[in-house]
């Protein structure tokens, strides 16, 4: 059976990203029943939805409620709690629930959850996405999905709600494959981008003139596009934060090791994240990177990052 636009569909995880995510689904006609551990995203989300978001006190209590249940969520171990847990949805879970687990984890935790799931006549999808905080709101994210074609037909009025690219990478466990290979490749971009302007402006040309020269040519990115400017204004109020893409490059680098392969270049910018957050800054935008880049290479550290709320 596939959604309808009006039925309830459960949302766990109303982070930076969950929240927006949310009120997208809801904009395209979907009821929500949303869990989240602290309550003030909870409460901003009804305010502004109404009755178009139900709450629940507990993963178990939304998979009663909704037969869909879209987690966006930090990482492996609250995935696993909100699936496997005491009070998890998969003490629920029967023929005709599906989990769309949005997060970036582990490929191998996504495989364990589809078995869990199936065990009981559940489907599962991994379905990480990549676009961060702007393609979020603007309802344009890529979504890389991994599991059964049907379940994937079945979560694709969701997809369509709240992304633009939707591709079918795979079974269990190759969404997040897929997003383990996406995160290494935004990670080295943030690493060029920052060689580039540490560079040129140690030379002392303007920093806005870098940018336009390499977005019109071969160095174009997204990355360029959607940060370049923040970046040279020290502006790292977080879309994306350092310790969520350091933990993402770990999950890239740990699934190298399994395929007994090196990773040489995401390695290095592992480290150079896990320097940013050593000093602090896990809490700001993973563009953030160019503070060590700029630290190392002699051309010193901007002391107050602009633009932060920390509270």
């Amino acid at each position: 059976m596939r959604e309808s636009v009006m039925e309830q569909v459960g949302f766990i995880g109303l982070g930076v990203m969950g929240s927006l995510m949310a009120r997208n689904l809801v904009r395209a006609g979907f009821k929500l029943v949303v869990h989240n551990r602290s309550r003030r995203p909870i409460d901003a989300l009804v305010d502004e939805v109404g009755d178009a978001a139900v709450v629940a006190t507990s993963p178990a209590e939304v998979a009663e409620r909704a037969r869909i249940i879209v987690t966006m969520l930090p990482d492996t171990p609250e995935v696993r709690q909100v699936v496997l847990g005491s009070d998890g949805l998969g003490q629920v879970a029967a023929a005709g629930h599906l989990l769309v687990d949005m997060s970036t984890i582990a490929p191998a935790a996504s495989v364990e959850m589809h078995a869990a799931l199936a065990a009981r006549g559940a489907g599962a999808l991994d379905a990480p996405v990549s676009g961060g905080d702007a393609g979020a709101r603007a309802a344009t994210l890529s979504i890389m999905v991994g599991g059964e074609s049907e379940d994937v037909d079945r979560a694709m009025p969701l997809f369509k709600a709240m992304g633009k690219t939707i591709v079918h990478v795979g079974g269990p466990g190759a969404g997040q494959t897929v997003k383990a290979c996406n995160q290494a490749v935004v990670a080295t971009a943030y690493a060029g981008l920052s060689e580039a302007l540490v560079l040129g402006q140690s030379a002392g040309v303007d920093p806005e003139k870098i940018l336009a020269v390499l977005g019109g040519g071969l160095a174009a990115s997204r990355v360029l596009e959607l940060r370049g400017s923040r970046m040279i204004r020290n502006d790292f109020a977080p879309g994306f934060r350092v310790d969520l893409h350091h933990k993402d490059l770990g999950i890239a680098l740990a699934a190298a090791q399994e395929r007994q392969l090196s990773l040489q270049v995401a390695s290095l910018v592992s480290g150079l994240y896990d320097a940013v957050a050593a000093s602090g800054g896990g809490y700001l935008d993973h563009s953030a990177l160019i503070m060590a880049i700029s630290e190392q290479a002699g051309g010193g550290v901007a002391a107050s990052p602009s633009g932060v709320d920390i509270a």
